[in-house]
């Protein structure tokens, strides 16, 4: 039986800043609890204990590592927890000094001695975390690994980095691009119509549509949340909100009661070519910024590149096709999806990995190639679309300045946004044939350049503007 990566293991709903740092943690601590829970009886549990390693602690701070450790270890879950009351639980558990393990038992709890930020790395993967079980009689260690996208790992497993997913028998099993061309050719099929074969196998064809939808309404909820939150976001870099002040230069002061009518409104709105590219970077700023604030985003593939995905989407709506609704959405994030996972089996979405380009580069070939084929690209430009955004993110360095996902974080989601429009125009224009470099040559390169790239310029704050900005200047 093959193991496949679903879509939906792509775009996960989750709680900012990080997917590698925040959500998978979150996810590692709720996946040992449930493990434990069928050797031991947490009443017997008299302590518990996280080691995290490499890029998880030298970042790990800024990332909220430490929030989404106690938030999964409460028993709170990432998709569901109202995000207003996250500060609450945790300064709760701080001031208290206990948890109440699994929502269930509570124990002593320190977090400064209890979540330990060890400066050296593991050597499966740069994202490691040890967890020990303390009962009166024995300590039970588990070590996980979060690879990214919000995946988590053991290393124990074999070909865990690329094999971690549900094992599934799709019909049209995908690992590389040639693979994915060759289905569509043979069945005379686009490729969300590919994608969407896969997902029956997993899921009835109302489950499906509803959790794509569900996933919409959560990125659309998410840019409306962003443009209309002002102020300072947390960490300690004073980084301003510039989506509020964007928004209200485009649109004005008006009111919406909720999201779907802020949407249309736009779309009912004339908009010119340098006002096209406020709207798309505003987008992008509004995901970004509702991330860095701890708020609910999409991974798409991740936390940090979570705003381009939505605003190239957006783009199409309110720019594109004003009559587009739920099929051409739906079809947008089967494409997406779809790329996204055979970068993550070629290549990494993990930028304590490979860098940025791990991020941004692949949320920006993903957003290119849904906006080709929604553009009426063929399976072959819409792979083109892909390359090219990727080809243009080639070793793009993570270097967040104090660990935070802000700077440059946020801005890299619009240059990404504005180069996934861009990719998909130049492979609308262009003869597939005559493509000199195919998709999967790209995600080796990629790979290639992950594995040369210096550790410090992926995700530990050890190199490029990271080092540059003097913090006490910010």
């Amino acid at each position: 039986m093959e193991e496949c990566i679903s879509v939906f293991d792509m775009l996960k709903i989750g709680v900012g800043p990080s997917s590698s740092h925040t959500l998978g943690p979150w996810r590692a601590a709720e996946r040992f609890l449930n493990e434990m829970k069928t050797e031991h009886s947490f009443t017997d549990v008299i302590r518990i204990k996280v080691d995290l390693y490499g890029s998880l602690s030298l970042t790990g701070k800024g990332h909220a590592t430490d929030y989404a450790l106690m938030l999964g270890l409460s028993g709170q879950d990432p998709e569901t927890i109202p995000v207003s009351e996250i500060d609450g639980i945790v300064q709760s558990i701080k001031t208290e000094k206990k948890i109440k393990l699994g929502n269930s038992v509570w124990i002593p709890f320190d977090e400064k001695q209890d979540i330990v930020f060890n400066r050296q790395f593991l050597p499966f993967h740069a994202n490691g975390l040890t967890f020990t079980l303390f009962t009166k009689d024995q300590e039970v260690k588990e070590t996980y690994y979060s690879i990214g996208g919000g995946f988590v790992v053991i290393e124990e497993r074999p070909n865990a980095i690329k094999n971690e997913t549900i094992k599934c028998a799709f019909p049209y099993p995908v690992g590389k691009a040639d693979e994915l061309l060759a289905y569509c050719h043979s069945l005379s099929i686009s490729i969300s119509e590919l994608v969407y074969e896969n997902e029956k196998a997993m899921r009835t064809e109302s489950e499906i549509d509803h959790e794509l939808m569900r996933i919409w309404d959560t990125m659309l909820e998410c840019m409306y949340i962003g443009c209309h939150s002002e102020g300072i976001l947390p960490g300690g870099l004073n980084v301003r909100r510039r989506a509020f002040d964007m928004h209200k230069g485009l649109i004005g002061q008006a009111i919406y009661s909720n999201p779907q009518e802020w949407l249309e409104t736009i779309r009912k709105t004339e908009v010119k070519f340098r006002q096209i590219l406020k709207w798309v970077s505003c987008f992008a700023l509004a995901v970004n910024e509702v991330n860095a604030a701890l708020g609910r985003v999409v991974t798409a593939p991740t936390n940090g590149s979570a705003g381009v995905i939505p605003a190239v989407l957006m783009y199409y709506l309110v720019i594109e096709n004003h009559q587009a609704g739920e099929k051409e959405i739906k079809q947008f994030l089967l494409v997406a999806g779809e790329i996204g996972s055979i970068f993550k089996q070629g290549a990494t979405i993990s930028a304590a990995m490979g860098g940025c380009q791990a991020e941004i580069g692949v949320s920006s070939a993903m957003a290119a190639a849904a906006l080709c084929e929604l553009m009426g690209g063929t399976p072959a430009q819409v792979a083109m679309a892909a390359e090219i955004a990727m080809e243009h993110h080639l070793g793009l360095t993570c270097d967040p300045i104090g660990g935070l996902v802000q700077i440059p974080c946020i801005e890299r989601n619009t240059m990404g946004a504005i180069k996934a429009i861009n990719a998909a125009e130049l492979a609308l224009e262009t003869d597939a044939l005559n493509a000199k470099v195919p998709l999967d040559k790209v995600i080796h390169t990629m790979w290639e350049t992950a594995k040369d790239m210096n550790s410090k310029y992926k995700e530990t704050s050890e190199g490029g503007l990271a080092v540059a900005v003097n913090l006490a200047d910010c």
